[in-house]
């Protein structure tokens, strides 16, 4: 196999993408291209699955849904969004991603971190202008732990609904929350006060398809073997833990996808614990551009799925420190 001597660096990359490339990439991921309702397959055992599916079809479609779905059969009116709330595992980034496909019309699919970095790079307003052409919202993944981005957020919906513009959305539940109230509609609700009444919450129940541990660890590399993984391939990246965390303080967070374009895996050296919340944080947010884009990750020094201070782990981010530790053993493995 071809082997490189020189390997790129992410510090040397600095993108300036334009208002259109941003909006070009809210684009279902590449795991999520050909989701379909067709090959969402429901497991028999869980039969709000098969209920999520008609209801979220019908909705892409236009078509009002059957009460009989529920209850009687009548028919409910028009929504305004969908809200698909349950566990990791249950296909609710699928269906979201199958009601994207089907929908015809302008449309956009991001995930909410995505969409609060657009209106970090923007502005609210020209955020709010670029995304009011679209007569379909999907957002992967609600926060409801940050309390300034989800009033950003509830603004945003609630805003853009003045124009007719829909909305499909999805829990961002965390595997370690499985069985111990993991459902979020009510806070999802509480949280965009003023159109709740107008989405259909669709609660998914069953078990994580891809059976994800809930603990996570990685065996740490030498340098040396960072270095020979990377030589397996060509466009591989390499730098150290302390540059990356420099240079993606200086990236605004909804540039990240484009910082890691083409790059087909990370070496990371001398990886240590975090100390600094921001930096944690904005590592978070590179892990998840990441494993969108589904580029594989090894670092030497300690653990990557242990970087994370147990104090940060268990504050306020929780949800997006599990996810991120989740993602690391995906990518790491």
């Amino acid at each position: 196999m071809a082997r490189n001597s020189v390997f790129s660096s992410l510090l040397e990359r600095n993108p300036s993408p334009t208002t259109a490339r941003l909006l070009s990439d809210l684009v279902p991921p590449r795991e999520f291209e050909s989701s379909s309702f067709t090959n969402y397959i429901p497991h028999a055992e869980y039969s709000s699955q098969a209920v999520a599916s008609e209801v979220a079809k019908a909705f892409a479609l236009g078509k009002s849904v059957k009460k009989s779905l529920f209850s009687r059969g009548q028919t409910e009116p028009e929504k305004l969004g969908i809200y698909l709330d349950g566990g990791f595992g249950v296909g609710k980034t699928h269906l979201l991603a199958a009601t994207f496909h089907a929908f015809r019309g302008k449309k956009a699919f991001g995930s909410f971190i995505a969409y609060t970095s657009l209106i970090g790079a923007l502005g609210f307003a020209s955020a709010k202008e670029a995304l009011s052409k679209y007569q379909l919202i999907c957002i992967d993944e609600f926060e409801l732990d940050d309390p300034g981005d989800t009033m950003i957020m509830s603004r945003l919906l609630n805003e853009l609904s003045a124009s007719g513009t829909r909305f499909a959305a999805t829990s961002n539940t965390p595997p370690s929350a499985l069985g111990e109230g993991r459902f979020a509609a009510e806070d999802f609700a509480r949280e965009i006060h003023g159109i709740s009444e107008r989405f259909t919450i669709l609660r998914i129940d069953g078990e994580d398809h891809r059976h994800r541990p809930t603990e996570v660890s990685l065996d740490p590399k030498s340098d040396a073997d960072i270095e020979e993984w990377l030589q397996q391939t060509k466009n591989a990246s390499l730098d150290s833990f302390d540059s990356l965390l420099v240079h993606l303080s200086k990236v605004h967070p909804s540039k990240y996808g484009l910082l890691i374009e083409g790059v087909s895996r990370i070496g990371i050296t001398g990886a240590h614990v975090l100390d600094d919340q921001a930096a944690a944080l904005r590592f978070v947010s590179f892990i998840d551009r990441a494993y969108e884009m589904q580029i594989p990750i090894r670092g030497s020094g300690i653990d990557l799925t242990k970087v994370f201070r147990a104090d940060h782990v268990a504050g306020g981010y929780r949800k997006k420190y599990l996810r991120a530790i989740s993602r690391l053993g995906a990518l790491g493995a």
